[in-house]
């Protein structure tokens, strides 16, 4: 009698090669399941990149967030509305900011949740038209600007600047480009 000592027969050749193939078959499932991860992360990353700032910021809305700009003290507030080139915060007590968003450095309070894009009307709301509405409505507003502190009225709103006669010293006129503008609180 030959064999192995114990009694135990080594498996048949058709038994190893099931053996063999169910591992090739678990081999080939385990790589498909880590390249199924690896295609649902990619493409988490991927749709991650294509989200504006602006989209967060209109999610947003209702929420309590403080936005940081460049030279400026930080705004703490809801938000009311925002579009692709501002965001406006409640502040409180009748106080209103618009800030654009290319002024804006850094936001706390900020989620994870992204609004759909934009409709047509609402991406054509620019800066421009949110600084008219206040000109139309006389109102005095402090603009921030990285140059300084101006509060005035505002006269005229351009394509790319604003008009605004300050209050102190009276009367004096000042243009300000859209892009030194940081924030523009109303009183």
């Amino acid at each position: 009698m030959s064999g192995d000592s114990t009694g135990a027969r080594p498996p048949a050749p058709s038994h190893r090669w099931e053996q063999l193939f169910a591992d090739l078959e678990g081999q080939l499932a385990a790589g498909r399941a880590e390249e199924a991860r690896w295609d649902v992360a990619e493409l988490t990353r991927a749709e991650r990149g294509r989200v504006a700032l602006a989209d967060r910021l209109r999610a947003a809305t209702g929420g309590r967030l403080r936005i940081a700009t460049a030279h400026g003290e930080p705004l703490d507030g809801v938000v009311v509305d925002a579009a692709a080139q501002w965001v406006l915060l409640d502040l409180g007590a009748g106080r209103r900011a618009v800030v654009p968003t290319a002024a804006v450095r850094a936001v706390e309070g900020l989620g994870a949740s992204v609004a759909p894009p934009a409709g047509r009307l609402e991406s054509a709301l620019g800066l421009g038209h949110v600084l008219r509405a206040l000109a139309r409505d006389r109102v005095v507003v402090t603009v921030r600007t990285d140059a300084g502190v101006l509060t005035g009225r505002l006269d005229r709103v351009g394509a790319d600047h604003l008009d605004l006669t300050q209050v102190t010293p009276a009367g004096r006129g000042v243009s300000v480009p859209f892009g030194a503008l940081l924030a523009v609180v109303s009183r």
